[in-house]
């Protein structure tokens, strides 16, 4: 999800990150004395009936994390798309992603006429998120939520409800001992990078075990990722995205993740795709600094769907095109 900040902000992330690389004191007594740990191991016991001796003890041991702040400062979405493109439609992504596809293709159409989700996006996601399992992250998902949740102003709001979340969640809704979970820099789980509350509200346990587990149960997985798109409105059988040509006249616009007029109403302003669409349907214009120049694309609910699960346009459209690509090569 991309970070834009603000210089203000910026210059005091910077000071933050100097002193929590370079001081080791003063980084050790961040980690033992975290601001606001009592109201938030209080409000966790309240809502929950935990034990606030074992929130507080599992809040003692994370680590405050100069390196996920400063992964989080260097998001891959502020590349142009020239840049970002080829981060994730690469032939070893793609020829992985139809070797999946083959080899799971009896659970991923099941799961996907459940849900009502082309299977090939549901690949996708896997590939683009954690490369089909094989990079599911190497920090401590406290750690993270404890750095961001304390110690990252442009977004500590939203990082500590994750971490009350996580500290919420039931332990057959984990891959393991809370303690124990690792992922990405921003406290995301599993093969679909999934946040606590991702867990909390979509999380299916599709193998009937008893349990949510998003790291080693294929079923899970793809059921929770199908579940996600499904619950934020997927359109089975609609469009995600169509490219678009601009003639010389035509009008700029700003895109919006939620689509903004009706696709006729595009073309009037001179843009024009290569194939017969809706001329009512609902679309939004995209236009992406490309390897040869501008590109334009119609977007439409669907794309919105996967901007839900990273806000990012570029994250959306990488995810269409590696399943795209997928899909074409598994036929």
């Amino acid at each position: 999800m991309p970070v834009i900040l603000a210089p203000r902000l910026r210059r005091a992330l910077c000071r933050t990150l100097l002193l929590l690389s370079l001081c080791t004191p003063f980084a050790a007594a961040l980690a033992a004395v975290l601001p606001g740990q009592a109201a938030l191991v209080a409000e966790v016991a309240r809502d929950t009936g935990k034990d606030p001796q074992a929130l507080d003890a599992l809040l003692d041991a994370a680590q405050v994390q100069p390196a996920i702040l400063a992964a989080i400062s260097r998001p891959a979405e502020s590349k142009p798309w020239s840049a970002y493109r080829p981060i994730f439609l690469t032939s070893a992504r793609i020829d992985d992603g139809i070797a999946f596809y083959r080899e799971h293709r009896d659970l991923l159409e099941r799961v996907g006429r459940e849900y009502g989700v082309a299977p090939q996006y549901l690949v996708a996601i896997l590939g683009v998120e954690t490369f089909y399992g094989r990079v599911t992250g190497k920090y401590k998902v406290l750690d993270a939520l404890v750095t961001l949740g304390f110690y990252y102003p442009p977004r500590e709001k939203y990082f500590r409800q994750q971490l009350k979340t996580l500290l919420e969640l039931p332990a057959d809704h984990l891959a393991g001992p809370l303690d124990s979970l690792t992922g990405s820099y921003a406290g995301a789980q599993g093969w679909g990078q999934f946040m606590p509350d991702s867990i909390r509200d979509y999380g299916v346990d599709e193998d009937g075990d008893g349990r949510i587990d998003l790291m080693h149960s294929l079923p899970d997985i793809l059921a929770s990722v199908a579940n996600y798109f499904a619950g934020h409105g997927w359109v089975s059988g609609g469009q995600v995205a169509v490219r678009a040509q601009a003639d010389g006249a035509a009008k700029a616009l700003t895109w919006q993740a939620q689509p903004q007029w009706p696709l006729e109403q595009l073309e009037a302003w001179g843009y024009a795709a290569g194939e017969a669409l809706d001329p009512g349907a609902p679309t939004s214009l995209l236009t992406l600094d490309g390897a040869t120049g501008p590109e334009h694309w119609f977007t439409f609910d669907n794309f919105q769907v996967i901007t839900r699960y990273n806000r990012s346009p570029m994250y959306a459209l990488a995810v269409m095109q590696l399943a795209q690509a997928i899909a074409d090569g598994v036929q």
